[in-house]
């Protein structure tokens, strides 16, 4: 059997999967639709142009404008995208007469199209079809209309306000405040960690390690800003707002080999985010500026940096009569795409970076009694679900019990109660994690929804 014919076979299993994740959801995530779109990587992705370097080049850029593109569809309230002209040269995978092969490369064709679509399903078809690829593994599914509620928009563009001041030493030892100097010495002696934003089986893990490896060998140099970061495989590359570097997946190396030169400048962009933190939390009593990745999708450093800014300069125009440490141990965060502040059930608050300073200052002060019984209450949840979580281990024998980040704890700790009820012999030296769907992930992992049937 040849090569060829086994990438095919592959991809055939690949969309099977993909089918099968796909038909529990109505509109695709931006991870969906990556999933769904891998047989048009496959055809288009710059790695198999190694030898064209202008078409390796288009195909790039013309890349770079879909993927901005999707990311604009699942902005909340996006009505319309602005149509968007793309050019693809799509690698001949199966054996057929090249109608081009007088003007293009042999095994090229080009592909033209504009997409004018207005939701992410749709917007995956056309592209399938565009380049005359299967969407076998997309029927059964219905478009929907509505974006993602978690969705975050992209902030506006612009210079951030930031003024770099040098304190004194004793500036910190006084007020508490984190000395960044400091941290970014203490950080250089630590060794980089890995994390995955998504749950991938070992294979995919395993590929993208060997894909870091080989580029560190080749470039060693640029490897070495990384030290003292975290490292996120995700499908995008950059840095995030808690500072985690970025590396998009289906980049290639000399996007990787970009981004590690530049991560000085993101570093310094990182510093003006923690400045901008401490000087709104001096305002607003002692409250902390968080930003919580988990309940939504990631955020890039200079998208959080611009809303901190915005925010930043509304609270300077108006003096707040808030006490210094009246709001110390809870917690914010900062949206676009809200009118009007509210309280997350887990404690923080959740405010918008538009929102009129003496408002907020109403709104926390009435409500800060409320979040910190929330605070207590999601502390003693966390509790009891560590407490279950270690009992079902134990109890079933399980090789590894864990949950999917959007599983709250008042949906694990009865889940994992009634696995000890039924206490199924049959899970024993299995790896469970608690999701929303059934499923069995290509390395063993079993995956029941957290409100499972017996």
């Amino acid at each position: 059997m040849s090569v060829a014919s086994l990438l095919r076979s592959a991809m055939r299993v690949v969309n099977r999967h993909v089918a099968a994740h796909l038909v529990h959801q109505r509109a695709l995530s931006g991870a969906d639709a990556i999933n769904a779109l891998r047989p048009f990587y496959f055809a288009v992705h710059p790695d198999f142009f190694g030898q064209h370097p202008r078409e390796r080049e288009v195909n790039e850029n013309s890349l770079k404008r879909l993927n901005g593109y999707l990311e604009n569809l699942q902005k909340p309230g996006t009505r319309s995208v602005q149509p968007t002209k793309l050019t693809f040269y799509v690698r001949e995978i199966k054996e057929k007469e090249d109608i081009q092969k007088d003007v293009f490369p042999p095994g090229f064709r080009s592909v033209s199209f504009t997409l004018q679509t207005k939701d992410v399903l749709t917007t995956v078809m056309d592209v399938l079809k565009s380049c005359s690829l299967s969407t076998e593994h997309m029927k059964g599914l219905k478009a929907s209309s509505e974006s993602p509620k978690s969705q975050q928009p992209v902030a506006g563009h612009g210079n951030p306000f930031y003024r770099p001041i040098k304190w004194d030493k004793s500036y910190y030892s006084f007020t508490g405040f984190r000395d960044p100097e400091q941290e970014l010495k203490q950080a250089k002696k630590v060794e980089p960690t890995l994390r995955w934003q998504r749950s991938w089986g070992v294979t995919h893990r395993c590929c993208q390690l060997q894909s870091l490896s080989r580029l560190s060998q080749q470039n060693p140099e640029a490897v070495l800003n990384l030290r003292g970061h975290t490292i996120i495989f995700t499908d995008q590359s950059g840095m995030n707002a808690s500072g985690h570097v970025m590396l998009g997946t289906m980049d290639v190396h000399h996007q990787w080999t970009k981004l590690f030169v530049s991560l000085p400048s993101y570093r310094s962009l990182l510093q003006q985010t923690e400045w901008l933190k401490e000087r709104i939390s001096h305002v607003l009593g002692g409250i902390q500026v968080i930003n919580v990745e988990r309940l939504g999708p990631v955020q890039p450093i200079e998208e959080h940096c611009s809303i901190l800014n915005t925010f930043h300069k509304r609270l300077l125009a108006r003096r707040l009569a808030l006490h210094p440490r009246s709001l110390q141990g809870l917690a914010m965060t900062l949206e676009n795409d809200r009118s009007s502040p509210s309280l997350h059930e887990m404690g923080h608050f959740v405010i918008p970076a538009t929102c009129e300073p003496s408002r907020l200052q109403t709104f926390l002060q009435s409500m800060a009694w409320e979040a910190r019984q929330r605070i207590k209450h999601r502390n003693q949840l966390q509790k009891e679900e560590e407490e279950v979580l270690l009992h079902c281990l134990e109890a079933l024998a399980l090789r590894n019990l864990s949950k999917e980040p959007s599983v709250r704890h008042n949906q694990m700790i009865p889940c994992c109660r009634r696995l000890l009820e039924e206490r199924f012999p049959l899970m024993e030296g299995l790896r469970v994690e608690v999701s929303h769907f059934y499923s069995v992930m290509q390395d063993g992992d079993l995956c029941i929804p957290w409100d499972w049937q017996g």
